[in-house]
């Protein structure tokens, strides 16, 4: 098992930044990747990004060059620039080791003047 602690949302205006965390526990050797999700009201829920234990990213369109995402492969971290309104969201964290998948309990991003 994997229990993930998330910190790190809250409200941030428009063009502000906001860096969420996200620290694994447990069984965390083999941990294949870490990534980050969000979900806004009525919207399923999306990947942001994503990191291999390779150190291989991949960013959402929709955040390229404004979100980073980095990781040790035990804790996971999402420094979010130039946010925009449409960011808001509930994002969760993600683990997937020896194919099994574990989600955080998320954490609201709010963008709002």
């Amino acid at each position: 098992q994997v229990q993930l602690l998330e910190s790190g949302g809250g409200l941030v205006q428009p063009g502000g930044s906001l860096t969420l965390s996200c620290a694994a526990s447990g069984n965390i050797l083999g941990i294949a990747a870490m990534g980050w999700y969000r979900q806004a009201p009525g919207n399923q829920r999306d990947l942001v990004a994503v990191i291999t234990s390779g150190g291989l990213t991949t960013h959402a369109e929709s955040v390229e060059g404004r979100f980073n995402i980095s990781s040790d492969m035990r804790t996971v971290n999402l420094r979010m620039n130039m946010m925009k309104p449409e960011d808001t969201a509930v994002y969760y964290c993600d683990v997937r080791r020896f194919g099994l998948g574990y989600w955080g309990q998320g954490t609201q991003v709010t963008v709002s003047s």
